[in-house]
């Protein structure tokens, strides 16, 4: 057991009976706390890099070809004028969700 949590059992053992329901009501807002972190999405603490179509390509495992033949149908892919970059993030979503 954590050394933290060791005073939060010593306290159980020796509360008073009518104090109990509180007692445990503190301790499930701390497990609801706990699970709800456990349930959140991650949300990236650094910005989301843009990459080019030859990175992209090595990434994906794909050609060049085959990302300008298919940029339209990638959600991940984010065109500026003639260019096409592409999310670093959503390729590595893309890569998880294809597994």
């Amino acid at each position: 057991m954590r050394d933290s949590l060791k005073p939060a059992l010593e306290h159980a053992q020796t509360l008073a009976l009518d104090d109990l329901p509180a007692f445990l009501g503190e301790l499930e807002q701390i497990r609801v706390t706990a699970l709800a972190r456990l349930n959140a999405p991650v949300v990236a603490a650094t910005p989301d890099e843009r990459v080019d179509i030859t990175t992209a390509a090595k990434r994906l495992g794909v050609s060049t070809s085959y990302l300008y033949r298919n940029h339209r149908r990638l959600s991940f892919c984010k065109p500026e004028g003639r260019k096409l970059l592409f999310s670093a993030r959503g390729i590595e979503q893309h890569i998880r969700k294809s597994r």
